[in-house]
């Protein structure tokens, strides 16, 4: 699927690398409160030929390659190579767009005081999170007044209203931390939030911050890092059960994205011209194996969005990581480099995330993530994995199929050169890169740690 052509900022190069659109305000906009429309599995297939899947899609690999570290010349003739880390400046000395949502995720997590978690026996989440998310839920429509500019709230008023940007927002936000219902959280909570920031892109918010790169590490460092911080507190807080997972043989119980964005800040760097690198790693950015030695990781994840989730696992489970992990420790094999590992992962994003039932059944639909089909999109191929998506909200996922899917071709296959979903998702205790690149389970990480990346150094 090519880049849609209605984005009205411009590319970040010549490259021609898809950036989601940003709407006029001077037009007016009808906006829609977003509604359940993903039902029974088959549903799935229309999703995926969507145009809500095609923005997802563009938001990601934008985000993903903004992330990834820059080389330029300098003024001695040498490459410099810059990298963007948790801790940066795009966190500490954020514009005000971010900031003003860093403020109000302080302040959403503020609440937990107001709900103490229940001390009576439980067996799964603490039901005092079902306060937590009310006090959430009573209290978003005066957040979006404090920490949200008036042109977002304002957006393309006509007056006479059904809907505001304030429900589609709300929506949004208010799926990214879980369920009160099920006392769950998962991948498709973290898409809820993506999907916040994407609709806070598209009607402007953070037109205050440099294009082409600048405003998208502010988004991610600034604001989804700080997100998931706030999750990973309610989780232990509410002992919140994972949702839509696929329990050992998932990547994570939780999350999905940090390991994207993760495995961009050690890839390979590149020029404002050069697409993602398919292979490679940073000048002394630490070895995949490195995952397995705790101390190691704690050291990094105070600097890498990928070692952070991987510390926030070291806090949640016990045992060899191997065991309670395998498809991570698998991907810690991969010999050609963080420039691959973020190519598998956007490939298992796709197949593992948006094209499958469980995580994406609660998805909400309005205008500015529509349920309406992309005309651009290719029809889905009718497949095992397809073919084998629950009847109802109610049925149960059946295993993972060995041989997986082939589905539409995903809106950032131009950027990666792949296409969805195939090859993915059998729990064959392998990581899942492809037919072609089987990943041997390394017997002991190499020892060694990597010395830290300065924001700024000079390349070998």
């Amino acid at each position: 699927m090519e880049a849609p052509q209605s984005v009205q900022r411009p590319q970040a190069s010549d490259g021609d690398f898809p950036v989601l659109e940003t709407w006029d305000p001077s037009a007016q906009h009808h906006f829609v409160k977003p509604v359940k429309q993903i039902n029974e599995g088959p549903d799935v297939a229309k999703f995926l030929t969507s145009k809500a899947y095609r923005d997802i899609g563009i938001f990601v690999m934008q985000l993903n390659r903004a992330m990834c570290p820059r080389k330029s010349v300098g003024a001695d003739g040498k490459d410099k190579i810059q990298t963007f880390q948790i801790g940066s400046e795009y966190e500490t000395q954020p514009v005000e767009s971010v900031r003003k949502l860093q403020e109000m995720l302080a302040r959403i997590e503020s609440y937990i005081d107001e709900a103490p978690p229940d001390q009576g026996p439980r067996r799964f989440g603490n039901i005092s999170f079902r306060r937590w998310y009310e006090l959430l839920e009573q209290r978003v429509a005066g957040l979006f007044d404090e920490f949200l500019p008036r042109s977002v709230l304002n957006f393309g008023s006509t007056g006479e209203r059904d809907a505001t940007a304030s429900d589609e927002l709300a929506a949004y936000l208010l799926g990214g931390f879980g369920s009160p219902q099920r006392l769950d959280y998962g991948t498709g909570h973290e898409l809820s939030f993506l999907a916040f920031l994407g609709c806070l892109w598209k009607l402007g918010a953070f037109k205050d911050g440099n294009p082409g790169g600048d405003i998208e590490r502010g988004i991610v460092l600034g604001v989804f890092e700080p997100y998931l911080r706030v999750v990973r507190r309610l989780i232990l807080t509410y002992t919140l059960e994972p949702a839509g997972s696929h329990g050992v043989w998932g990547l994570d119980d939780h999350s999905f994205q940090p390991y994207i964005y993760g495995s961009a800040q050690l890839s390979r760097a590149i020029t404002e011209l050069e697409p993602m690198p398919l292979e490679g790693s940073l000048f002394r950015a630490p070895k995949p194996a490195q995952i397995v030695k705790t101390e190691y990781v704690e050291q990094e994840r105070k600097r890498n969005m990928y070692f952070s989730a991987i510390g926030f696992i070291n806090d949640v489970k016990k045992g060899p990581f191997w065991e309670h992990s395998p498809i991570l420790f698998d991907i810690s094999g991969i010999k050609d480099g963080w420039g691959k590992i973020n190519k598998g992962m956007i490939k298992m994003f796709n197949a593992e995330v948006l094209s499958k039932f469980p995580v994406v059944q609660h998805f909400p639909f309005g205008s500015l993530f529509s349920w309406d089909q992309d005309p651009k999109a290719a029809a889905p191929q009718q497949t095992v994995h397809m073919a084998n998506q629950p009847l109802s909200s109610t049925s149960m996922m059946p295993p993972p199929p060995v041989a997986a899917a082939s589905g539409t071709s995903a809106p950032w296959a131009q950027a990666v050169s792949m296409s969805s979903p195939s090859g993915l998702g059998p729990p064959q205790g392998r990581a899942p890169w492809g037919p072609g690149h089987p990943v041997p389970r390394p017997s002991q990480p190499q020892a060694g740690a990597a010395g830290s990346q300065s924001a700024v150094t000079q390349a070998p």
